[in-house]
């Protein structure tokens, strides 16, 4: 099983698609992986007590978030068999209808990057210390609650 390498965890604003799209490409000359499985969080436009929200601003307690991404990356390795993960958050300001959490794993097979794919991003919503401001359009906000 290969041991995975610390991640590079947050991007400033959001996550464009272009980043994406390079990430996947990267992998083209890795031929031992044979599947893939993305996750993409994207920003909604919720309606709160009347107010919708035009974007979130993301804050985390940085060092602590790295040192949980890494358990969480520890346990998927130990737990499926893959062959690499990647990991993205967004810090600042994410418009609505854009990209802020971008999870990509993948492995020789496909059973294990779906299995390690649902388990890794409950995990982050539960577990990694990154706050969300909803900001709504006449500029007040609410923080943040995961469902």
């Amino acid at each position: 099983m290969k041991t995975p390498k610390r991640p590079s965890l947050f991007v400033e604003g959001a996550i464009s698609p272009q980043f994406i799209a390079d990430s996947i490409a990267k992998h083209q000359s890795k031929t031992g992986i044979g599947a893939h499985d993305i996750f993409l969080g994207q920003v909604r436009a919720d309606v709160i007590d009347g107010k919708t929200v035009r974007a979130i601003e993301y804050s985390a307690y940085e060092a602590m978030a790295l040192e949980k991404i890494h358990e969480i990356r520890e346990d998927a390795f130990a737990t499926y068999n893959l062959s690499c993960m990647h990991i993205y958050h967004s810090l600042g300001e994410v418009p609505v209808g854009e990209i802020c959490l971008f999870v990509f794993v993948s492995s020789p097979h496909r059973k294990d990057v779906f299995q390690t794919l649902q388990q890794v991003v409950e995990r982050i919503k539960k577990e990694l210390p990154v706050f969300g401001k909803e900001c709504f359009q006449d500029d007040s906000y609410t923080w943040k609650v995961n469902r």
